[in-house]
């Protein structure tokens, strides 16, 4: 099923040795690199979207009670280098997630677990999309 809008992108440009460029269509950029220096590898930003689209989610449905006192997300997973490819295996999102004494927090902390659940199973693109095994087609443009 598609729905209007359903299409998703951003661009890619290399703007010197080891480093990159994405944008999306709102303009937004971030860099990332191979591995050198600060900045983030593509494994790393794979691994901070699958966080990520969740902690979103998760942060929409516990705000409507209180404000957290603490919001980390920890996303994790092995690298894997096989005879089937370079793959990551084990993935793992944890929340550490406190909220204030009180009503408001009682309740932010009685739906935390069916928040997670639900953007796991059903909310989360990015986690989703990694757990339906949706194929990836590369090709090339004529220049």
């Amino acid at each position: 099923m598609t729905t209007d809008n359903a299409l998703r992108s951003v661009s890619i440009e290399r703007s010197g040795p080891g480093r990159f460029s994405a944008t999306n269509v709102r303009g937004g950029t971030l860099t990332f690199r191979t591995g050198e220096g600060t900045d983030f590898t593509p494994v790393e930003l794979f691994l901070a979207a699958l966080g990520g689209c969740t902690a979103v989610d998760v942060e929409v449905a516990t705000t409507r009670h209180t404000e957290p006192d603490g919001f980390v997300v920890t996303a994790s997973g092995d690298k894997v280098e096989d005879e089937g490819g370079n793959r990551m295996a084990d993935l793992s999102v944890t929340f550490h997630v406190t909220f204030p004494d009180g009503p408001e927090g009682d309740r932010a902390r009685a739906i935390l677990p069916r928040a997670v659940k639900s953007s796991h199973d059903r909310l989360c693109t990015v986690s989703r999309t990694v757990e339906a095994g949706t194929s990836v087609t590369a090709t090339v443009s004529d220049a």
